[in-house]
């Protein structure tokens, strides 16, 4: 808010300036036509002067970085004569990176691609549980099929870029360390560049080159869902551990830089994805270009420096332009400005989201600066296609081309690429053992020992001695998963169990451990009941998984309208129970209730696969002597409310619950009484109407679908045909400000407005505050069949039956007058009634029917405080 006043300021200071100026003008020629030449004369030479100003001091925004990493003139030298061998299909096969399921070894061998990724979720063979054998033999076949010149001809090898952002998270059985936020709470970077180093080399046991890490995001606004990536809200730090982990991953510039030991890094994402407004995955960020350097340019700064040879575009836009196609964050600022020689990767299709482009069609992302497409999906070959047309007809230059090779060229001689042995045959490959092993995990528990932050120690209930008889609650209590988060096996996290955790231990698994060696008893309650009374409880709870967007946030409010977890915790106080609680999160939140049902509460935040090291913090040796202090400080600022959502170091008005830097250590005074508000302060905003679709438009973060049986597609057209049903745009009022769906009968078909990429939204307020969903529709045929509304979550992961709302409306529209348009109110109490969860909402929108029928529809919206009042209420 203090930006956006800062900013508004500026403008109106600004254009008040301009306005005197040509007031004053206007005076003089009033009075002088002499005067007003000199004048227009002078005013022209101060714009021009203002102008080279302000290019000035833009200029001096970005300093030329001082790299450790030189450039040599011998691999210059390689670099042009590889590159002046190359026909121009080859060059922009170095510039497509598609992805392990949408290619195959034939693929390679065909078109040479310069490099390949596994994204979230993908795995060799398409197999969860591929072992580390699966992916050498993948990385493999890959490789060879690249130096294959019997068909290409530039026996240029390819490489294979993965996530690795918490360990080899990918992988079954790989150490997984604490996530950013919890190493950021250590604040140890000589731990991070162990860190690195370790997911190096887990990395290199499956034959993959390159890792997507590290992100050096600096949030603002904890509401983004990919809080727990970053760091810390301080730039310092994020500098700091940006310089340390890429000098884990890659090695020291004048030591084993980049050697067969290492693996090439990317810093990654550029710029200023922590800083959109409201904290919105892929939104825009509006900041100065003073306040992008100052905040968001110091992870750069330190990662660059120390060697990163390769930066990922972000999704985000800056002031409205998509990154992915702006030349003068890519070009002008990255390249020339810092000076940065190594290569520019896109990120998943962000190239699509550049206005004017598609994900088969981007010359604008190239002519921005962008040296590598990320295309998954089969759009990989269009766009390979496209590209090469579009630099025959000269919209790229082949000059821009030559530039994006020769940095491709240049990071993968810089790797030894063309001399090192293949991936089967590298020093660490097929060497699983290092996969998990003890040496590792016991880095990884010194991590999770750490990050802990004691936020609570009531008469200094902590640390606990091992002999007692301890309950432990919760459902994160035993749950490896839940406590290691997104990125975990999966993208999001989720679908998975213990069992894929080898050699993990949860939280439990690390108390029983302390507690039954020392003679104590550990008793595992996820809901907290007994048969004996305990001494303490542990309750470990907090987050679910996600990742990326489906992990955005309205607020910071924690089990917002459901309290299960504050019940249990009322439960065992009630029953004169000391409780521990342990709150696994990827950001701070508001658990002012929680912490007054508290006499200790730490944030343990995402610890990843050794819970054990958590216990280690918590009870003391068999003889009372503590094991570990809590040395963990807070570098996120902790929330005084629900929508204090932007509150970081340094800003005006400072007033956190608990201070960045804030954590307790055993002995400390304690500072939380249990006395803390409860009262929520309703945010006003988030109580007005929303607009899902108006005027024939479809308002963030909403998309619509058409479906007909199995076949779905996404359309903003004019018209369209699938299946069993027919789309087409109509007049309502205006031109094209609604649509017009026609069902043939055969199936069932209809229309869904889905958030973009099947991201989850928290829409938990609209039922507080007893919304209905609005829509005006226009019959043109009585009504055959049943006409359904629904609400959905989780659609992406198919779990519509369990977790759906749908009300028939056949009889109310039967009703209506044919022809005419016509609204319709229901209750959303209707569908949270059944099995819709309104915290992850995926579609609050669906109309469909399996019957004969043509309808209009228009100006679909949310409405806050009229459900009870809706034409179709469930009260």
């Amino acid at each position: 808010m203090n930006d956006k006043f800062t900013q508004n300021r500026k403008w109106l200071t600004s254009t008040l300036s301009t306005l005197v100026l040509a007031g004053s003008t206007l005076v003089l020629a009033s009075c002088d036509n002499t005067k007003q030449v000199q004048q227009n004369s002078t005013a022209t030479q101060n714009t021009k002067l203002q102008a080279t100003e302000a290019n000035q001091s833009a200029k001096s925004i970005w300093p030329k970085l001082q790299f450790e990493v030189k450039q040599d003139p011998v691999i210059e030298k390689r670099v042009n004569a590889i590159l002046g061998q190359m026909t121009l299909e080859q060059k922009i096969a170095q510039m497509i990176q598609p992805e392990i399921r949408d290619i195959t070894v034939e693929d390679m061998r065909k078109y040479g691609f310069g490099s390949y990724l596994n994204g979230g979720g993908a795995f060799p063979n398409n197999n969860k549980h591929s072992t580390p054998q699966d992916w050498i033999a993948l990385a493999e076949s890959l490789y060879q099929a690249s130096v294959d010149d019997s068909i290409d001809g530039s026996n240029i090898p390819t490489m294979w870029g993965t996530d690795a952002v918490h360990g080899h998270n990918n992988v079954i059985g790989a150490t997984l360390f604490p996530h950013n936020i919890g190493l950021g709470a250590a604040n140890n970077p000589a731990l991070i560049e162990k860190i690195a180093e370790i997911t190096a080399r887990e990395v290199m046991v499956t034959g993959i080159d390159w890792v997507f890490a590290p992100t050096v995001a600096v949030v603002r606004d904890d509401r983004w869902g990919r809080t727990y990536e970053g760091y810390s809200e301080d730039p310092e730090i994020v500098k700091s551990y940006a310089a340390s982990i890429v000098k884990g991953l890659q090695g020291h510039a004048d030591g084993d830089f980049l050697s067969d030991q290492r693996v090439i890094s990317t810093v990654k994402h550029f710029l200023g994805d922590g800083g959109t407004v409201d904290g919105d995955d892929q939104g825009d960020n509006i900041a100065s270009e003073q306040e992008l350097f100052d905040i968001h340019a110091q992870g750069y700064v330190g990662g660059l420096t120390a060697g990163s040879q390769s930066v990922m575009a972000s999704f985000n836009s800056w002031h409205g332009k998509k990154n992915h196609g702006s030349k003068y964050l890519l070009n002008d600022v990255l390249k020339n400005k810092m000076g940065f020689d190594g290569f520019v990767v896109g990120d998943w299709n962000g190239h699509g989201q550049v206005k004017g482009c598609s994900n088969e069609s981007c010359a604008q992302a190239v002519n921005a600066g962008l040296d590598i497409f990320m295309v998954p999906t089969a759009a990989w070959k269009p766009l390979y296609e496209n590209t090469i047309a579009q630099v025959q007809s000269g919209e790229i230059a082949l000059s821009r081309i030559n530039d994006a090779v020769s940095r491709i060229l240049r990071v993968k001689i810089r790797a030894g690429l063309f001399e090192k042995p293949s991936p089967a045959h590298r020093p660490f490959s097929g060497k699983t053992e290092l996969i998990g092993s003890e040496a590792h995990r016991a880095v990884a528990r010194q991590a999770v020992r750490e990050s802990l932050v004691l936020l609570k120690n009531k008469n200094n209930l902590l640390p606990l001695s091992p002999k007692l008889n301890v309950l432990v609650a919760g459902d994160g209590a035993d749950n490896i998963g839940k406590q290691s988060g997104g990125w975990t096996i999966t993208w999001q996290g989720t679908g998975n169990n213990n069992n894929d955790f080898p050699d993990g231990s949860s939280v439990f698994d690390g108390i029983n451990h302390q507690v039954t060696k020392a003679g104590g008893k550990a008793v595992l309650s996820v809901d907290g009941s007994f048969e004996q009374k305990p001494d303490v409880a542990i309750v470990v709870f907090g987050e679910d998984p996600y990742a990326e967007g489906h992990g955005d946030r309205e607020n910071l409010w924690y089990q917002q309208g459901d309290k299960h977890d504050l019940a249990l915790l009322h439960s065992l106080k009630k029953q004169g129970i000391p409780v521990v609680s342990l709150f696994v999160s990827g950001r701070p939140m508001w658990v002012n209730a929680e912490l007054n049902a508290s006499d200790a509460f730490a944030a343990i935040w995402l610890p990843g696969s050794e819970g054990n090291g958590v216990a280690e913090v918590l009870f003391t040796d068999i003889d009372g002597q503590t094991q570990y202090d809590f040395t963990g400080k807070l570098s996120y600022s902790w929330p005084n409310s629900a929508h204090q959502t932007v509150i970081n170091k340094g800003d005006k008005d400072y007033q956190p619950l608990l201070p960045f830097g804030f954590g307790l250590r055993y002995g400390d005074n304690n500072v939380l009484e249990d006395n803390l508000s409860e009262r929520v302060i309703i945010d006003e905003s988030q109580i007005g109407t929303r607009s899902l679709f108006t005027g024939g438009k479809m308002h963030k973060p909403w998309l619509m679908w058409l479906f007909s049986e199995n076949e779905k597609i996404q359309t903003s057209a004019n018209t369209h045909q699938l299946g069993s049903l027919s789309y087409r745009t109509i007049d309502r009022d205006v031109q094209e400000d609604a649509i017009q769906i026609t069902l043939s009968g055969s199936e069932k078909a209809g229309v869904r407005f889905v958030s973009k990429s099947n991201f989850r939204e928290d829409l938990r307020s609209v039922i507080e505050h007893q919304s209905s969903l609005n829509f005006w529709i226009n019959l043109k045929a009585t009504p055959q069949g049943q006409i359904k509304l629904s609400t959905h979550c989780d659609i992406a992961e198919g779990f519509e039956d369990n977790c759906i709302g749908t009300v028939d409306l056949t009889k109310k529209l039967s009703t209506f007058e044919l022809g005419s348009w016509q609204k319709v109110n229901v209750d959303l109490k209707c569908f949270a009634d059944q099995k819709m969860q309104f915290a992850n909402t995926v579609s609050p929108f669906e109309l469909s029917s399996s019957g004969k029928n043509i309808f209009g529809l228009s100006d679909v919206t949310i409405e806050p405080n009229v459900g009870s009042n809706a034409d179709i209420s469930c009260q």
